[in-house]
């Protein structure tokens, strides 16, 4: 990771250095850049093993999860698919793939806006919700199991606080960042050429008489 941080000695004015990627601090602290490290390990383990343990004794994957919880977390348990998109925290970018599998394994349902012909709602089954009832108590678990039973009461307290304040802040940075623009359509690919018929296979010359015999006396009688 540090190998980000890594800047030329090109040009330094005052406590900022130019990198090849634009301006940074000459001397990151370490504390600092241990301290994000920390975090990306913490939660790559951790939901690892979230994981692997809703899957053991549920057979429920966690992106799953996240999804049935934020949809039994709304009003009459469904969502747009854009609002789904924006509460899950797992799986954003194969959100429709994951809920076209729910949908199959009747975890969810999708039912059409009435209000907007081309949205859809993701909306919770009954049988997504029995699921959801069944793997909590495993997934609870693991979270007072593998994160909260390591944390003192006013640990707790300040890793909430100061991980809100960087979540409100990252958000309103994303807010303020001008939307993407749509990249153009692909072109449609060109159609495959019509099969041409095979070329009929040339007739077999007629067949020639016997040869004639040789006459006595021949070359081929000499040899």
């Amino acid at each position: 990771m540090e190998f980000a941080f890594r800047a030329t000695r090109a040009l330094t004015l005052g406590s900022w250095t130019a990198t090849y990627n634009g301006w940074m601090p000459a001397r990151p602290d370490p504390g600092q850049l241990a301290a994000w490290r920390r975090l990306l390990e913490a939660h790559a383990t951790v939901t690892e093993l979230l994981e692997r343990e809703l899957m053991a004794e549920r057979g429920l994957p966690l992106s799953r999860y996240d999804v049935l919880l934020n949809l039994a977390e709304a009003p009459e348990g469904r969502l747009r698919m854009q609002e789904l998109s924006a509460s899950v925290l797992l799986s954003k970018s194969g959100l429709s793939r994951l809920v076209d599998r729910m949908v199959e394994a009747g975890l969810v349902r999708r039912e059409r806006c009435q209000d907007d012909r081309r949205g859809w709602f993701a909306v919770l089954t009954d049988q997504g919700r029995s699921a959801l009832r069944r793997a909590a108590p495993v997934h609870l678990r693991g979270i007072q199991e593998h994160f909260v039973r390591h944390l003192e009461p006013d640990e707790v307290q300040v890793l909430a606080t100061a991980l809100a304040r960087v979540v409100a802040a990252a958000r309103a940075a994303g807010a303020d960042q001008p939307e993407s623009a749509e990249l153009p359509a692909s072109p449609e690919p060109p159609e495959p050429p019509e099969p041409r018929e095979p070329p009929e296979p040339p007739e077999p010359p007629e067949p020639s008489g016997p040869p004639e015999p040789l006459a006595a006396g021949s070359a081929a009688d000499r040899h």
